[in-house]
């Protein structure tokens, strides 16, 4: 990344980002929809009783009384009650009558009382930005004065983990929770089937796990030509179905809606490794489950029945798991070569009077969809499930581009907004050679992750009540740790997070990366979480032309020093401390490169900003 600026144009720029960055700012992520601050603030002491309406606002009460014990070491009180009691009291009010699916949630702090009001799933939000909002200044625990009038943009917010390619703790997918129920997103969509491993146990099927969830080696490098890449080591595990239960019952406590993904027709390689009579042909395989990354022609067979046998019965396993109301059942990238060959899929395409192959996958996901319906739940499914024609109840999400979502909305589908080209986050954040093994073609920095809009501006008001939401996948081929993971998700998640609950007309980016973000990234350093941390605000790797410079720069995690250095190597602590602006002059044919390095209180480290100064 290059660019060639005017010396003054650059310095009114930042002067401008400063000023701007140096107004008081509220802290949570992401930002209400309505948020007025007001004088005063409402102190939390050993006095401060905590009333509730009833046993459903009770446990918030709960909830909000555990953080505030755990992270101010105060005890508080708690009472059922009605809100005028004369007390410092805290009151948590569960409305009636609101819809189950209403998340809304009102927040009014004054000096004297603090009163928080929704249902159930609002009270858990407005719990979660009141634990936000809490200051401890010289052991005063206190929140400022404020009106909050809130409720999200949508109401599908999610990211989408996969552990076909690499599986992690059971430890490690509560931590994602607890960090989606804390930015209000709703949504853990699980990938649990793969070509490279089968990871969800199945009573009625054994071999899909004791087969299916191992590959004999796994591809360590982007190589992908030969086997030069395979370390040759076996791999492989499975979640059982009370560690699921677990989960699933982990998350409900947050409100976090777990959808599990069951890939079909294509993605099934592991699966055929178990059970090969699946496939399609007289006497298929044998398989092996896949070691390299990539996609495989061998596919479940849509002309024998003892397919949708199979199927009906997993996914019968699968919702009695998983309560949720959607069942994702893939439908990416299906080869159809197999199909074209098989004399089972062409006697089906005869008897269904179908097109093609194209239709034959069409009719493959609405047998699929139809009894899912039958077990009153819905099916989504990755943008390909288009192709062919589609049930006007399945919803579509839309991964390969924009356009897939728009023509899915257009054909009334309901959309979740998951493009590669804005909120993948198996994506490059910065240059590959500064970055951990990822996908080389893609791009998604946090910038463009927030700059993102899920709802097309080209679709009609109505075609727009059809986008439901957002979802960022993590495909993990190069994501052998849990580590990489965090690495990858934090802190995009915190901009997912805003463009998924905020209307577009209340974010503000200069408040949220120089404001909010740092002080989130300050209380997410003091956790055993990695993230990635930022560059220093206010430069970025560029080279700048003029005879004299001024360089200011700020942390962009609170709490953060910067390093510098003029000496074409690394910055690190034995360089130059940040305390002030960075003078520059060049004489004519002269040029300086300046490199910065941002260390967390905790001693995590960002990757070096290089600059160059060039005074032609």
């Amino acid at each position: 990344m290059n660019y060639r600026n005017s010396f003054t144009g650059f310095l009114l720029l930042l002067a401008t980002t400063l000023s701007q960055a140096q107004s008081p700012a509220p802290g949570p992520i992401p930002m209400p929809q309505s948020m007025v601050m007001k004088d005063g603030h409402f102190t939390i002491d050993a006095g401060t009783v905590l009333v509730y309406s009833d046993e459903a606002a009770g446990k918030k009460a709960v909830l909000f009384a555990d953080y505030i014990a755990k992270n101010h070491g105060l005890i508080l009180s708690k009472e059922k009650g009605k809100k005028d009691n004369g007390k410092n009291s805290i009151y948590f009010f569960n409305e009636p009558g609101k819809n189950s699916k209403d998340e809304s949630y009102k927040l009014t702090v004054k000096p004297g009382s603090i009163t928080v009001s929704g249902n159930e799933t609002g009270l858990f939000y407005a719990v979660q930005t009141m634990m936000q909002l809490v200051q401890r200044d010289n052991g005063m625990v206190s929140i400022g004065s404020v009106e909050i009038t809130d409720q999200p943009r949508y109401a599908y917010r999610g990211i989408m983990q996969d552990v076909g390619y690499h599986i992690y703790p059971v430890s490690f997918i509560k931590s994602q929770i607890e960090m989606l129920a804390k930015y209000k997103m709703n949504v853990y969509h699980w990938h649990l089937t793969e070509d490279h491993g089968w990871r969800i146990e199945i009573k009625k099927y054994p071999k899909l796990t004791s087969v299916g969830a191992y590959r004999a080696g796994s591809q360590v490098s982007h190589y992908v030509d030969s086997l030069s890449g395979i370390d040759h080591i076996p791999y492989g595990g499975f979640y059982t179905q009370e560690e699921i239960r677990d989960i699933v019952a982990f998350a409900k406590e947050r409100h976090v809606m777990v959808i599990p993904e069951i890939e079909l027709p294509g993605h099934s390689v592991a699966a055929l490794a178990a059970y090969p009579e699946l496939a399609c042909g007289d006497n298929p395989g044998p398989f092996k489950v896949a070691e390299q990354w990539g996609i495989y022609d061998d596919v479940y067979c849509a002309g024998k029945e003892n397919t949708f046998t199979f199927l009906e019965n997993v996914l019968t396993e699968v919702m009695e798991l998983f309560p949720s109301e959607y069942i994702h059942i893939g439908g990416d990238e299906c080869p159809k070569e197999r199909w074209k060959a098989c004399k089972y899929c062409q006697k089906r395409i005869r008897d269904k009077k179908l097109k093609d192959e194209f239709e034959l996958q069409s009719y493959f996901v609405k047998r699929i969809e139809k009894f899912v319906n039958s077990k009153g739940r819905k099916i989504i499914g990755w943008d390909e499930i288009l192709e062919g024609g589609l049930a006007p109840n399945a919803a579509v999400m839309s991964w390969r581009n924009i356009d897939e979502g728009v023509k899915a909305a257009r054909q009334r589908h309901d959309v979740v907004m998951a493009p590669q080209t804005h909120v993948y986050f198996d994506f490059l954040q910065d240059e590959r050679k500064q970055e951990p093994l990822a996908i080389g073609w893609g791009y998604n920095p946090i910038e463009k992750v927030y700059a993102f809009d899920p709802t097309p501006a080209s679709l009609t008001e109505e075609e727009r009540k059809h986008v439901i939401g957002v979802e960022a996948p993590i495909w993990t081929e190069h994501m052998d740790t849990y580590r990489k993971v965090e690495y990858m998700l934090y802190p995009r998640l915190m901009a997912l997070a805003e463009i998924a609950w905020t209307r577009p007309e209340k974010k503000d980016s200069v408040n949220f990366f120089e404001c909010r973000l740092p002080l989130h990234l300050s209380e997410l350093d003091k956790t055993g979480i990695l993230y990635r941390v930022p560059g220093p605000i206010g430069v970025k790797d560029t080279t700048l032309y003029g005879a004299e410079f001024r360089v200011e720069m700020k942390p962009p995690v609170s709490g953060a020093k910067i390093y510098y250095n003029f000496e074409g190597q690394d910055a690190r602590e034995t360089d130059f401390l940040y305390e002030k602006p960075v003078h520059i002059i060049l004489r004519k044919g002269e040029r300086r490169e300046v490199k910065a390095v941002v260390v967390t209180p905790s001693g995590k480290r960002s990757i070096n900003t290089t600059m160059f100064f060039i005074n032609p």
